[in-house]
C-alpha cells in the first residue's frame, strides 16, 4: 500500500474495531516507528474494549438467566451508607432495558467520582425504572443499621414507577411478593444491581456534599460521613450534629457520656 501520513493512519484506525481489517494487516508490515506506536496504542484500546465488553456480558448473567425464565422487568438492589458515622443510608432500585449496553460499569467503590457521575447519567436516560430510599440517621438510631438499610430497600421497590417482576438484591434477604435471589457482592457480579449502586452512591454523595456547605468543620464532601482523623477531630472539637448517627461508636460512648 502507498505509505499514509501519520495523521492518515490515525484517522484510518479510529474508524476500524477489527484486528483482520485489511488495513491492520497491511499497518503490521508498515516499518515506521510513528506507525507502530500508533498501532501499538490502537491494539491496546481494542483490547482494553474487548475487556469491558467481556466484563459486561459475565455481568449480565443473571439478568440472561432470568429473562430466559420468563421474567421481564428485573430490578436490582443496593445500598451505600451502612458504615458512616454521619447522613442518611441511601439504596436504588434500577430497571433496565434488556438491550442496556454500558461497557465499563462495575460495583460504584471501583469507579472513579467522574465515571461514577457519567454512569449515573446513562442509567437516567435509559432505565425503565428507578426508585430511591433514604433512611435518616434518627431512624437508623431507632431501629438499627440493618433494619433501616432493609427498610430503605424495600422503599426503592415501591418507588419503582414500573412493578417489577423479579428481583436481583446485594447480600440482603427482603420480604416482598416478589420472586428473588440475595447475591453476595452483586454490585460486582450483576449489572442491575452495579446500576443501582451507582444510582445510590451518586445520590448519597451530593446530599453529603450539600452537608458540606453547613457543617464545614466535618469535611462531609470528601469522607462521606465516615469516621476519618479529621472527622473525629471536628467531633470532640464541635460536638455531635443531627445528621450524626448516635447508635454508632465512638458518638454513642460520646452521648452517654454527657
Amino acid at each position: 500500500m502507498k505509505l499514509a501520513t501519520m495523521k492518515e493512519i490515525k484517522e484510518a484506525l479510529e474508524a476500524i474495531n477489527e484486528k483482520n481489517d485489511p488495513f491492520i494487516l497491511e499497518l503490521q508490515k508498515d516499518e515506521r516507528k510513528g506507525a507502530q506506536k500508533l498501532l501499538e496504542a490502537w491494539l491496546k484500546r481494542i483490547d482494553k474494549e474487548q475487556r469491558l465488553h467481556d466484563h459486561f456480558v459475565t455481568m449480565n448473567h443473571y439478568e440472561k438467566e432470568i429473562r430466559n425464565q420468563g421474567y421481564t422487568y428485573i430490578a436490582g438492589i443496593d445500598e451505600v451508607g451502612r458504615g458512616p458515622l454521619a447522613g442518611p443510608v441511601v439504596t436504588a432500585a434500577v430497571i433496565l432495558p434488556e438491550d442496556f449496553y454500558l461497557p465499563g460499569i462495575d460495583d460504584s467503590k471501583k469507579l472513579s467520582e467522574k465515571k461514577r457521575e457519567l454512569f449515573y447519567e446513562v442509567i437516567q436516560q435509559e432505565a425503565i425504572a428507578i426508585g430511591v430510599g433514604i433512611i435518616q440517621p434518627a431512624e437508623i438510631d431507632r431501629i438499627n443499621i440493618y433494619q433501616a438499610t432493609k427498610k430503605g430497600m424495600l422503599e426503592a421497590v415501591q418507588e419503582l414507577s414500573q412493578t417489577p417482576d423479579y428481583l436481583l438484591i446485594d447480600a440482603m434477604k427482603l420480604a416482598t411478593p416478589y420472586p428473588s435471589q440475595s447475591l453476595i457482592k452483586g454490585d460486582s457480579k450483576s449489572v442491575s444491581i452495579a446500576a443501582a449502586s451507582i444510582i445510590a452512591k451518586v445520590t448519597r454523595d451530593r446530599m453529603m456534599k450539600e452537608l458540606h456547605q453547613e457543617y464545614p468543620d466535618y469535611h462531609f464532601a470528601s469522607n462521606m460521613g465516615y469516621g476519618t482523623q479529621e472527622h473525629l477531630v471536628a467531633l470532640k472539637e464541635c460536638g455531635i450534629t443531627i445528621h450524626h448517627r448516635k447508635s454508632f461508636s465512638p458518638i454513642k460512648e460520646m452521648v452517654e457520656n454527657r
